[in-house]
């Protein structure tokens, strides 16, 4: 097992590495094009983001890997063969398990002490790279903005040489409002030694400058022009084209850059100043004086400082305050409201003010508080993988990587669907961070154990045929049977015991028949129905009669057996087997006249099966008695159509 599965897992974890890696690539294309980066930078960036992109492969390239594992294994009939021999799923799947566990705990220590480094190398790269100015190259008849502060237009460049002709320069560093325009029949750009400055020489042109106010020369007002004519003129401009790699030191203080024990202190240490903050603000809110009477006092003991009320103020007799402010001027009681009002949007927006530093903590703190169990549910998530997909190849018993890669694909995308919402929920704040993190292993854990429960006991959970069956059973569905005269026949049918069987059977339809002769009305149809139980004795005997008369070597009895239908056990024969409810659906008559008529549709059917079941008893009958001829069975189908 070992040997099947480690060459496939290799070659679906290098897979799913790649599109994952193909992902961060069309997502940070346009911070990485054009800016000159050396081949040992770019490949640097992609070997920290690879290893950054295996929490989210390795569980995938399990789920496929065990699914083409075992489908492979029941496409092969291989695991037929095992079970043939008395060795079971479980053992079968054991050393896999303690594989894919190993797996687990390497991938523990994997996002505990190696993903947070390449997580702050990555990062770090990444920020660097943008801050990278981008290589010089001017197109021609466009204008140039990647040089900062300055516009450059060129009409024409030549191919033999590093000459730009018919060019104009757009100069806003110094202002916006106030540009310098430079035109020039042709020049040259480059770059100086220590590449961070450009050096622009221009021949034949002409320089145009607004300097407002004079630019402080004495006895001139307002704006003035310039205009210079040139025959060979150099300007040195600002660009900084080296690659400076930033230091990682403030992305290691990020949540991503840390381990499980920095994480727990940076959780301890900003919890604990949330607290204080929150107590402080508390210790505030009771320190506001009610009426102009203090509420609570401070009493320090050491270090500590508490609140302790203050006693109630004895009055003799009550105060009605109200009357107190009606007895008031009118300008005196607005003047109140005022003075009321300011102060409480004044507490308000102080409040409002430290509680955002309050709401930033928190932000942080769940930040941390993910990473932290995130380290966690990539082990549980690569061992709910391999029990869903080592089951369900099992099951589905396809190989190779069609349908395997269909179905892994598909539950991905569910998994990452629910981790995604589970944690931008956990970010927000809307649900506890243990709730988000932990929701897709939630879901997806029955389902493994589902699967592989139905797997061990060589459950029919995806056999079409089983779900056509209920189908039939919900719906209505007709079914023919299909037999043909086999080869070799171990007992053969004997006439008279053909006859007596082909009889009883016909009896027993008749009976029904008889039992059932008028329709039912939408009272007895919710109360009593069908017998549920006689139906099934019926449709049993009819099997059985079928099976028996499959053992015949006369072509005409297996044709005429193929005759019998199929008596289905369909739920709307007798809905009155929950008595409650049904009593409720028949009360709620909109909602059980359609049933109703549903269901007698059905018993009508059921009722035509059972007739052309006993007239199949005659036919046979009468084959085996030697008297069946054309002629009757034209006069038996007619009966059967009246």
């Amino acid at each position: 097992m070992l040997q099947t599965f480690l060459p496939l897992f290799m070659m679906t974890f290098c897979i799913c590495l790649f599109i994952v890696m193909m992902q961060f690539l069309w997502r940070y294309i346009d911070e990485l094009v054009g800016k000159g980066l050396g081949i040992g930078v770019v490949a640097e960036l992609f070997f920290y983001a690879a290893l950054s992109m295996v929490p989210m492969a390795l569980p995938l390239s399990i789920l496929l890997a065990s699914l083409m594992t075992f489908g492979n294994l029941g496409e092969h009939v291989e695991l037929t063969a095992l079970k043939s021999s008395g060795i079971s799923l479980t053992t079968v799947m054991k050393p896999l398990a303690i594989l894919i566990a190993a797996v687990s705990v390497g991938a523990f220590f994997f996002q505990n002490n190696v993903l947070p480094k390449s997580q702050v190398k990555m990062w770090t790269l990444l920020f660097s790279m943008r801050q990278k100015s981008p290589t010089l190259d001017i197109p021609e008849g466009t204008v140039y903005s990647q040089i900062p502060g300055y516009n450059l237009y060129v009409k024409h460049k030549a191919k033999d040489s590093d000459m730009l002709y018919d060019m104009l320069i757009y100069d806003v560093s110094a202002s916006v409002s106030y540009p310098r325009i430079v035109a020039a029949d042709s020049g040259r750009l480059s770059m100086t030694e220590d590449k961070q400055h450009l050096l622009l020489r221009l021949y034949s042109g002409e320089w145009y400058e607004e300097m407002k106010g004079g630019n402080g020369v004495a006895g001139m007002s307002g704006d003035l022009y310039r205009r210079e004519s040139f025959h060979d003129k150099e300007i040195m401009i600002p660009y900084d084209a080296t690659f400076t790699r930033l230091d990682d030191q403030s992305m290691r203080s990020q949540y991503v850059g840390k381990n499980i024990t920095e994480l727990q202190a940076t959780i301890d240490s900003v919890t604990t100043r949330v607290d204080s903050s929150a107590q402080v603000i508390v210790r505030r809110l009771r320190m506001q004086n009610v009426c102009g009477t203090p509420s609570f006092r401070t009493v320090r003991d050491g270090k500590q400082i508490s609140l302790k009320p203050v006693k109630e103020v004895q009055v003799d007799k009550p105060i009605d305050f109200n009357k107190m402010v009606k007895d008031l001027p009118d300008h005196e009681q607005q003047q109140l409201v005022n003075q009321a009002l300011s102060k409480a949007q004044s507490d308000k927006q102080d409040i409002e003010f430290q509680g955002y530093g309050i709401s930033d903590d928190n932000f942080v703190i769940r930040r941390h508080e993910i990473e932290l169990l995130k380290k966690f549910t990539l082990s549980l998530a690569c061992l709910i993988f391999f029990f869903i997909g080592a089951p369900l190849g099992a099951i589905i018993r396809k190989g190779g990587l069609g349908m395997p890669i269909v179905i892994s694909v598909l539950l991905f995308i569910v998994y990452y669907i629910i981790d995604n919402s589970g944690y931008k929920l956990a970010r927000d704040g809307r649900w506890p961070v243990w709730q988000g993190i932990w929701l897709s292993s939630a879901v997806l854990l029955p389902l493994g154990i589902f699967l592989t429960h139905k797997a061990v006991n060589d459950s029919a959970v995806f056999n079409p045929d089983v779900w056509l069956n209920f189908l039939r059973r919900l719906t209505g569905l007709h079914q023919t049977r299909k037999l043909s005269v086999k080869e070799v026949v171990i007992n053969d049918v004997v006439t008279d015991d053909a006859i007596a069987r082909l009889s009883t059977l016909r009896g027993h339809c008749e009976q029904f028949l008889t039992k059932y002769a008028a329709r039912q009305n939408y009272i007895q149809y919710w109360t009593s129905g069908f017998d549920k139980t006689l139906i099934k004795s019926l449709s049993e005997e009819v099997d059985e009669v079928v099976d028996y008369l499959s053992n015949s070597r006369d072509q005409m009895v297996i044709n005429k057996a193929m005759d019998f239908p199929v008596i289905r056990q369909l739920l709307t024969y007798s809905p009155s087997t929950y008595k409650t409810i049904s009593k409720i659906i028949a009360v709620l008559f909109p909602l059980g006249l359609p049933l109703w008529l549903l269901g007698m549709r059905h018993q009508s059917n059921l009722k035509r099966d059972i007739g052309i079941a006993s007239h199949t008893c005659d036919q046979l009958i009468a084959i085996f008695k030697g008297e069946y001829s054309r002629e009757m069975e034209y006069s038996e189908q007619q009966a059967i159509t009246q």
